[in-house]
């Protein structure tokens, strides 16, 4: 499974059960990264995908439900429970330390890193893209 999130610089997630920022250039890239592909995500991230409904798929229990080929959209999940089904994480840094009373709690060091990539985003100056792979 391709697992994507978007984290700020201590690896935060969301504060008060809202999403710490939105870039729309972050989910142009996503969609065209994976053209072809459908992303798996919850209702809570339909709001960000809704230029692109074509390339989602809702569920609410992705994650579970997921196979080891699918690209999951996560914003308010902890995936460490999952990560015997993780081949890659993409991570969209938002290069900035925000509040936050949830953060992914895995361990990057248990991946390697494949590619890093800035780029302009809508919000950001500089959105840092990350893969890793197992």
């Amino acid at each position: 499974m391709i697992i994507i999130l978007c984290l700020d610089n201590n690896n935060g997630m969301l504060f008060h059960q809202r999403r710490q920022s939105r870039d729309k250039l972050v989910i142009e890239n996503i969609i065209e990264t994976f053209q072809g592909h459908l992303i798996h995500i919850n209702s809570f991230s339909k709001i960000l995908f809704e230029e692109f409904p074509e390339n989602i798929i809702i569920d609410e229990n992705f994650l579970s439900n997921s196979c080891d080929t699918d690209i999951c959209f996560v914003e308010n999940e902890d995936i460490s429970k999952y990560e015997d089904k993780i081949s890659k994480i993409i991570v969209y840094q938002w290069n900035r330390d925000y509040p936050f009373d949830v953060k992914c709690n895995i361990d990057f060091s248990q991946y390697q890193l494949t590619s890093v990539i800035e780029f302009k985003g809508n919000s950001h100056s500089v959105i840092t893209r990350e893969e890793y792979s197992k």
